[in-house]
């Protein structure tokens, strides 16, 4: 069985139901509206700007439109296709296409340079791009300096003369289910690494992978048919859409909302009464302040429904969670962890039974193995802080055109995350930091993600990143980059007092009050923070201590 046969099952059994639909709060009347006035309000048209929607069965026939299109320019299997969207209804229909036609689906972030996506579009050995309104100068700065690829295929209103119109091409193709065999082995998708130390690395992964975190990301959250999934994240990562095979395996319907503000979050899950909604820390940290500060009346929404809030794709400060479920003390509350090398989240996982295990990543999940090893592959210890390996079926099957990288992380079948983890006596696993990431200050190792989370709970910080640094006499010290509340004022000696409580060792030496960079799927951007203060020019003014 491969992933596409679940949505022919779907649209088979549940041929007129929503699958998908796509949440434009931009496009929405500039006053918002509360669940009682949306019920006087017809807000639920199939195709306003503010609102598309999708059925199975339309879904089903788009993607098989789109795999024969393909063939019919004579692409053959292991084809790839790159696809370069923000999240729509069409992102989702041209992904199944490409696998259903036997080929090899590419996404790319959408954050891109016109340089990274030349370079992502190569290292693939790409074919054929698929690309939205968003990156039409971007592709135009390029298009003649991509000779891998032979099609430029364009979704949106007013078709550029460097592109064709997918919509229209696709229109013309049979919505029959095309005549092409797939296997667990077959090679499925190319993903791409974070990039955090220069240009990001292709992961390649079979359609093994996508089943395995189907059936994972299922029998975690227990998705059945009444469920409504919120995904906000983007598409182009593993997280995302990894999360939203739960809605595959069990029918339901799902939502992409195209905004991150609180008040589109929260008036979403109230208009699509959404059972399931998957937040970032800075989204969760965002909706917790605008209720804080009375930007959000909560008795504006109906939350009766919303049965789970889970994050992942980095560290969830434990004081975070704390504070959420005081404000939604019926939520259930889960974190996965993964890696895009491990087909996204869901190798450690914590379980909504495990709540009181907040601050830990979790377990071994479904289906998966986890160990945590010294630098000589060894299992440590007690609480011993190593690295977190992991092993299972969704382990991608390397780095594309890089063996050396794969070697390095790829061991006797053993994934090597890179991770800095320990575990507790109960077997529970704990995030430390990234290993690229401890700071060595005076021969002791600094864990910066400890020290982000303790610095968090003081009330005035939105957000802290830890980096280490050069010292002359220490080797590094560990610098924090605080951001602070808005309509907040903090000063240094308030952040230095609040970090009295912390060991004298893991101390910030420094404070610089600054904006802290995420990026799309919420990790902090450290690299980003070191060339600015140590590659770049250090601005004195703005750092103290």
């Amino acid at each position: 069985m491969v992933i596409t046969d679940f949505l022919e099952r779907n649209a088979r059994l549940y041929g007129n139901e929503t699958a998908l639909v796509e949440i434009n709060p931009s496009e929405a009347r500039d006053k918002a509206v509360t669940w009682r006035e949306a019920s006087l309000i017809d807000f639920q048209l199939k195709d306003s700007p503010y609102r598309r929607e999708l059925s199975w069965r339309d879904f089903e026939r788009r993607a098989n439109r789109f795999a024969n299109f393909l063939l019919s320019r004579g692409l053959s299997r292991g084809t790839r296709v790159a696809i370069l969207l923000t999240n729509c209804l069409e992102w989702l229909p041209l992904y199944f296409g490409t696998l259903k036609a036997g080929m090899l689906a590419v996404p790319l972030n959408f954050r891109y340079s016109a340089d990274e996506i030349r370079y992502c579009l190569d290292l693939s050995d790409a074919s054929l791009l698929v690309f939205g309104p968003e990156f039409i100068s971007r592709i135009d700065e390029i298009k003649d300096d991509i000779p891998k690829i032979h099609t430029l295929l364009y979704v949106g209103r007013d078709t550029p003369d460097f592109a064709e119109d997918a919509l229209q091409l696709m229109s013309y193709c049979s919505s029959s289910v095309p005549p092409v065999e797939l296997s667990e082995d077959d090679d499925a998708v190319i993903y791409f690494s974070s990039g955090t130390t220069g240009f990001p690395k292709a992961i390649l992964h079979a359609h093994r992978s996508l089943m395995t975190a189907a059936l994972v990301e299922q029998k975690h959250h227990g998705q059945t048919r009444d469920d409504v999934f919120l995904c906000i994240p983007p598409l182009y990562h593993t997280g995302a859409k990894m999360h939203w095979f739960g809605s595959l395996v069990s029918g339901s319907k799902a939502v992409l909302l195209r905004g991150v503000k609180p008040e589109w979050i929260l008036r979403t899950v109230t208009e699509e009464k959404c059972t399931i909604v998957w937040l970032l820390v800075p989204w969760a940290q965002d909706i917790l302040d605008a209720i804080d500060s009375g930007r959000i009346d909560l008795s504006h929404h109906l939350f009766d429904q919303w049965r789970l809030m889970h994050i992942g794709a980095q560290p969830v400060p434990p004081s975070l969670i704390e504070r959420w479920l005081k404000v939604f003390p019926k939520h259930q509350y889960d974190t996965n962890y993964g890696l895009s090398e491990s087909i996204g989240p869901g190798c450690v996982h914590l379980g909504v039974e495990n709540v009181h295990k907040v601050g830990a990543i979790g377990l071994p999940g479904y289906l998966w193995e986890a160990r945590i090893v010294d630098e000589n592959g060894n299992d440590v210890t007690g609480e011993e802080v190593g690295e977190l390996i992991v092993k299972g079926p969704g382990v991608m099957k390397c780095y594309y055109k890089d063996p050396e990288a794969t070697a390095e992380v790829l061991k006797d079948g053993w994934l090597y995350t890179g991770d800095m983890a320990k575990k507790d006596a109960d077997g529970f696993i704990y995030l430390v930091d990234r290993k690229k990431d401890v700071i060595i200050s005076g021969g002791e190792n600094l864990y910066p993600v400890q020290i982000e989370d303790f610095m968090r709970r003081f009330d005035k910080i939105k957000d802290v990143a830890v980096i280490g640094l050069p010292d002359h006499r220490l080797g590094e010290i560990a610098a924090a980059i605080v951001e602070i509340k808005e309509d907040e004022t903090c000063s240094e000696e308030e952040i230095n007092d609040f970090c009295l409580q912390l060991p004298r060792y893991k101390r910030p030496r420094k404070v610089i009050f600054d904006k802290v960079p995420r990026n799309p799927t919420g990790k902090i951007e450290k690299p980003v923070l070191r060339e600015k203060y140590i590659g770049g020019r250090l601005v004195e003014e703005q750092i103290t201590g």
